[in-house]
């Protein structure tokens, strides 16, 4: 699935830099928006034409957690937002995603406008991915303990998911405290967080994708099951990711010449059934990007991906039948994703329509 990412805010334009280093090509587009010159021009990796400042009324600056004031500006510049985004031309994309951090200001506030803005104007799906802040952000931390404090940041993750969740089909949502030991400071951890969300949200939306000459999937992945999964109702989704290394077979480098053909020796089914129950299994109950409570989902989409020869039907089968019975729901959608170049075997678990063990996604009414 070809997607066009934008970055709103200091933590979303991060990610969106990350997105661009690593993965640029799995997005149609990446655009970032931000109040703050300082942290914009460090998004290096995005192009300079597409890093927009927004807001003169900010001066430049961030907002300083004034939520209220990211909600105005982000409405006032909406269709500012709308144009800058045109100039990319995302009108191959098949889907927008926003990426922004809930706890501050900038993208809190101008995520549902944009989200708004661009559902008038386009009929592919818009979802969000949302950071949530560490437990040394939130309010109940004094100032100097672990980390940075940071005004509002639980009430401001609740209104600005309550302002969402009208407007955005789905968020897949990263909770920073979850991947943080209780002595570590996000500052000094973010780009290892960022990281993670970036790999495995281009394990997710690049599953469809694939490159001429590579082998034809099994099972192929379009853009409509990554929709289907995720829905169009404002769920939270979470995804889980696991890879093992493999030995592979490539055959002999010299071809038909004076040295004859070898071609690839058969892997071991014993083998292939092992190492992708292996990755399943750690990939549906290994970190999540938020931890569901009991592991339940309506809805469920996996995806195996490695070298061809060891993708096994058989294992594959099996492993799909232990999802269904670990998430607690037959709408499982499922694929392969054969890459004649990888060494590793992965599998990718999204679950959507979850109920999060985090209380910051207990929204309460905005006021």
């Amino acid at each position: 699935m070809k997607f066009h990412a934008i970055g709103l805010g200091g933590a979303g334009c991060r990610i969106a830099n990350h997105l661009a280093k690593r993965y640029g090509s799995e997005c149609t587009g990446i655009v970032g928006f931000d109040t703050d010159v300082e942290e914009l021009a460090q998004a290096t990796s995005i192009d300079p034409e597409n890093r927009h400042r927004i807001g003169d009324e900010a001066g430049g600056a961030g907002l300083g957690g004034n939520l209220d004031a990211g909600f105005a500006i982000g409405t006032d510049h909406s269709k500012e937002m709308s144009r800058a985004i045109d100039q990319t031309q995302p009108s191959s994309a098949e889907a927008f995603v926003l990426l922004c951090g809930l706890g501050g200001a900038t993208g809190a506030g101008f995520a549902p406008a944009l989200g708004s803005a661009l559902k008038t104007i386009t009929d592919v799906p818009v979802y969000a991915l949302c950071t949530l802040p560490a437990a040394s952000e939130t309010d109940a931390v004094p100032e100097g303990e672990l980390g940075i404090h940071r005004p509002n940041v639980a009430s401001n993750t609740q209104r600005a998911l309550n302002r969402l969740d009208s407007v955005v089909d789905a968020f897949i949502c990263f909770d920073n405290n979850r991947w943080l030991k209780a002595d570590q400071r996000l500052v000094a951890h973010e780009d290892r967080l960022n990281g993670t969300i970036v790999e495995r949200l281009a394990s997710l939306f690049g599953a469809g994708e694939s490159d001429d000459g590579r082998p034809t999937a099994q099972q192929i992945i379009d853009a409509s099951d990554i929709d289907r999964a995720l829905g169009n109702s404002g769920d939270i989704a979470t995804i889980g990711y696991a890879e093992q290394a493999v030995e592979v077979d490539r055959g002999s480098r010299f071809g038909l010449g004076l040295f004859g053909s070898k071609e690839p020796e058969p892997v071991d089914t014993a083998k292939a059934v092992s190492a992708i129950e292996t990755v399943i299994r750690k990939a549906a109950r290994g970190k999540q990007t938020v931890e569901p409570i009991d592991g339940r989902a309506n809805r469920t989409l996996l995806v195996v991906g490695g070298p061809p020869s060891w993708l096994n039907r058989q294992a594959i089968a099996q492993g799909r039948e232990w999802l269904t019975e670990e998430v607690g729901s037959g709408a499982l959608l499922h694929g392969d994703a054969p890459d004649p170049e990888a060494n590793a075997v992965y599998a990718v678990v999204l679950r959507a329509g979850i109920e999060p063990d985090n209380w910051l996604l207990k929204t309460d009414t905005d006021p």
